[in-house]
């Protein structure tokens, strides 16, 4: 059966790449979570979801589309092989993880203060943009270098 100039078969090959694309995106972002939680005070998703920590948000809000970006450009830039294209996305997202968690104790160790103590604080800081624009920079440059 043909859809226009697509018949069923790559349809179906088209959707089971999106859900697979889909798999590999989510399980860098819950991982990226994971990392940052790590590296935060407390629990993180209790911070940003139940006590609404507005730094915690922010934070983790910067994480998550630093991590978007590169593994948005690792599937763009991967190979037409389906399971290389996956697995050059996966790669290239722990890389990701693994620098943003690198850029962040970096961060911790330059700054005056402690980035990490921003977490916990009740009203929105000025620091919390800084580290989310830093992480968001820092993401853009490792997407760049994969392209």
């Amino acid at each position: 059966m043909t859809f226009g100039s697509l018949d069923a078969g790559d349809l179906g090959e088209g959707i089971a790449a999106t859900l697979l694309y889909f798999l590999v995106g989510v399980g860098v972002l819950a991982l990226g979570f994971l990392v940052l939680d790590l590296l935060t005070p407390g629990n993180l998703r209790r911070q940003v979801y139940v006590d609404r920590r507005p730094n915690a948000a922010v934070l983790l809000a910067g994480n998550h589309l630093s991590l978007t970006v590169i593994v948005v450009t690792a599937i763009l830039t991967s190979s037409d092989s389906l399971a290389q294209g996956l697995v050059d996305s996966a790669v290239y997202g722990l890389v990701g993880v693994a620098l943003q968690a690198l850029a962040l104790r970096v961060l911790d160790a330059v700054v005056p203060g402690h980035l990490r103590a921003i977490v916990d604080e009740p009203t929105l800081s000025p620091a919390a943009w800084a580290v989310a624009t830093s992480l968001l920079a820092i993401g853009a440059v490792n997407a760049a270098a994969l392209s």
